[in-house]
């Protein structure tokens, strides 16, 4: 038996991708522990602070295990992301459907199946789409992730099934373009998917990760508020709200249809993610960022400084300075925080149903955060008493 540990940096789907390595190993026998002997970091690449967040965790690995295996979006990153780290460092380029199979091989089975690994204690991140076919100018994603596709339906709504018979209250559906599901011999798209797993028997809350905003139309918003275990919360990415950087970037929409798509949805919580210092964003381009996110109603905003990425479009251009986007990420993010605590003041006086997910903190039906104390794992009805910085404090 080897003993393993498993670290992820990066989106949902990463998380899901690390903890599909994880079940092959622990599959064939193997076992999780703080002392491990080997480690498996899954990487991330979608900015250079998180390709150099990977290389750290990559080598922070190699001093303390006996083999690393790097996998992931950064595994796949054109260039020498990874180039000198020490020689027990295994940089394993590969799609994410074949990467649990290839370190699993490479570690080596003891020929022990075991149970299934839970995922954690509450949620689990079910993936039903993988890879982008819509290259937008500064994205490399669709470079090491591929084009996209899809799972079979059945499998998805086993996996569903399955993780919460394991115990999981909540489920992600999660995907790199989640919108462009389709299991077209079964007819199924990302709406019908929706309304089955949401009826899946015992689960409890139903959550998607991230959509685009194209692929918010009717037939999915329908499916959002007719399944009662969809979760009112929707993270989607405007990226700017200028037009003209927009098309810059080739995005396929304008600020006006975020706006429009969304206007349906104005009671559940929004989020989204906003790149700054793009370059062609001026400060007159940034101020409509500003003011489309607030007409959007955008809660938490995930704010990235714009960083050329190898390979893409605008992998040579990088023209607004440092400092700017410093200071357009600070005032996004104090939009974020205004925003974030004007919502959050709604809840004060009223009841809501929190999911606790780790000591003293868990998360309402619409992703607010409450502090409550109640056993991880439980679904708790609360009345909000008060806001403080870190979110909604039951009574």
């Amino acid at each position: 038996m080897t003993t393993f540990s498993v670290e992820f940096l990066g989106c949902k789907v990463s998380h899901v991708d690390a903890h599909e390595v994880r079940e092959a190993l622990i599959a064939d026998g193997h076992s999780e522990s703080a002392d491990a002997e080997i480690a498996i970091v899954n990487t991330c690449c979608v900015t250079n602070e998180a390709v150099a967040k990977s290389r750290k965790a990559a080598a922070r690995a190699a001093r303390s295990h006996r083999r690393v295996y790097v996998t992931g979006c950064g595994a796949n990153l054109a260039g020498s992301a990874f180039a000198g780290l020490p020689d027990n460092v295994v940089v394993v380029a590969r799609r994410s459907e074949e990467t649990p199979a290839y370190v699993a091989g490479d570690v080596g089975g003891i020929g022990c199946v075991q149970a299934d690994a839970r995922l954690d204690r509450v949620r689990a991140f079910v993936k039903v789409q993988d890879g982008c076919s819509f290259s937008c100018n500064f994205c490399v994603i669709p470079l090491v992730r591929g084009a996209s596709r899809s799972r079979r339906a059945a499998a998805v709504l086993a996996e569903v099934a399955r993780r919460v018979a394991q115990g999981h209250r909540e489920v992600v559906l999660t995907g790199i373009n989640l919108g462009c599901y389709r299991d077209r011999e079964e007819g199924y798209d990302l709406a019908r998917l929706v309304r089955e797993a949401g009826a899946t028997p015992g689960l409890r809350r139903l959550r998607l990760s991230s959509i685009e905003i194209n692929h918010v139309d009717d037939k999915l918003v329908a499916a959002l508020r007719d399944t009662p275990t969809v979760s009112r919360h929707l993270h989607v990415p405007l990226q700017s709200g200028d037009d003209g950087v927009l098309r810059a970037m080739g995005r396929r929409y304008s600020a006006a249809t975020f706006l429009r798509r969304l206007a349906p949805l104005e009671d559940f919580n929004l989020t989204s993610d906003v790149i700054v210092g793009f370059p062609t964003e001026d400060e007159r381009a940034f101020r409509r960022t500003l003011h489309i996110a607030r007409d959007a109603g955008l809660t938490k905003l995930h704010v990235f400084p714009y960083s050329p990425r190898p390979g893409t479009v605008t992998a040579r251009e990088d023209s607004v300075p440092p400092q700017v986007k410093r200071d357009r990420s600070a005032r996004l993010r104090a939009l974020s925080d205004e925003s974030c605590r004007r919502r959050w003041a709604t809840k004060v006086g009223r009841d809501d149903v929190v999911l606790v997910d780790r000591p003293g903190r868990g998360f309402g039906d619409d992703y607010s955060p409450w502090l409550v104390d109640a056993p991880v794992g439980e679904l708790v009805r609360v009345r909000g008493a008060r806001v403080t910085e870190e979110g909604i404090l039951a009574a």
